[in-house]
């Protein structure tokens, strides 16, 4: 199984940077402001959160808009990412219906347009960072595989939700009801370790792969410190695991997606 993912993600590499660019052209095509959306957005999100808890709920957490920033940029990508893969089959029924292509690559594709916006969000926080004149580490370095982690249990996740999501109607409005819930249990705008009580914040925080995640990049990037690395390698290891399982159920039922849609 190995080697005909890597020679199909060898042969059809091009065709997922191609597709990812066209959509991303084809969102902003007949916008006013282009690609200023993809700016103007996760900003406008953060300042009403950064309005909401950092002024109205008093909010003291140090560089809060930063703060909240980091955790908009990686829960977009997580959410979007996930939410598109339940429908992709059947969003390229005349790409999948008329010619083969490893379904696989259509998540990459997805993936591909989220993670450009995520790119742009995190060049918004390195900006942010000179502005509030952040004290940077060697330790920023780790956000190298924390992103790593985070796309590696995105595509994991992805994989299942596109197998489940051509026999099952109903999959997207579940997922989007638990993808609600996981939000507030991810800390996008406030630290799970200060709000939740002991031993919770610690289940919660080392349980749930995304607030992890979030809380190591926060620590990292914002406040100089090392995340947890073990934890960091035990979750990119459990990530490594799903995205195997997942492109496997992909590859034995994969003939059966055509009949199905």
């Amino acid at each position: 199984m190995f080697n005909r993912f890597k020679d199909d993600l060898k042969k059809y590499w091009k065709y997922a940077i191609y597709s990812s660019k066209a959509q991303l052209k084809s969102e902003i095509a007949n916008s006013y402001l282009n690609w200023l959306w993809w700016v103007l957005d996760p900003l406008c999100f953060m300042l009403i959160y950064v309005f909401m808890f950092g002024y109205v709920f008093k909010s003291n957490q140090q560089y809060f808009a930063i703060f909240v920033f980091i955790g908009i940029t990686l829960w977009d990508f997580f959410n979007k990412s996930l939410l598109q893969s339940v429908k992709v089959i059947k969003a390229n029924k005349p790409i999948v219906s008329k010619v083969y292509i490893p379904k696989f690559i259509l998540l990459f594709v997805k993936m591909g347009v989220n993670g450009f916006k995520m790119c742009i969000s995190l060049l918004i926080i390195l900006a942010m960072m000179l502005v509030f004149r952040v004290p940077v580490t060697w330790n920023v370095l780790y956000f190298i595989p924390i992103l790593m982690t985070l796309i590696v249990i995105v595509f994991g996740f992805s994989c299942f939700l596109l197998h489940y999501g051509v026999f099952v109607e109903d999959l997207s409005n579940v997922l989007n009801i638990v993808l609600r819930f996981l939000f507030y249990l991810t800390g996008v705008f406030w630290n799970i370790m200060d709000r939740l009580p002991a031993p919770y914040n610690d289940y919660i925080g080392k349980g749930n792969p995304i607030a992890f995640l979030l809380t190591a990049s926060r620590d990292c990037l914002i406040y100089g410190k090392t995340p947890h690395r073990k934890l960091l390698l035990m979750w990119f290891v459990v990530g490594v695991i799903i995205s195997i399982l997942g492109v496997r159920k992909i590859y034995k039922n994969e003939n059966s997606y055509v009949k199905v849609i």
